[in-house]
């Protein structure tokens, strides 16, 4: 199969139904911006729980994951989940 695997049917598909379900941000537990452009850092994109780099599966629903584009992106390819418990309030 020649090309990019994400730029395929499945792939666009994958995301597509983790988009329809508009949940939060895995990895911070904030709201995603699923309206905002894709190139904004709040913006949604498709995380793998187990990294590809690690042998996670592209297509696997189980290991795919809604996340902001800079959680996914800060977080790379390392497998530990957050060190925060709770997500943070604006009461002090």
């Amino acid at each position: 199969m020649a090309g990019n695997p994400r730029n395929g049917r499945p792939y666009r598909r994958l995301c597509a139904w983790l988009r329809s379900q508009r949940l939060p941000c895995w990895w911070c537990g904030y709201e995603i911006g699923y309206d905002l452009d894709a190139r904004h850092p709040l913006s949604f994109t498709l995380d793998h729980e187990q990294p590809l780099s690690k042998g996670g599966s592209l297509l696997d629903k189980s290991n795919a994951r809604a996340a902001h584009r800079r959680c996914n992106s800060s977080r790379g390819n390392r497998t530990a989940p957050p060190t925060h418990s709770k997500r943070p309030t604006l009461r002090w």
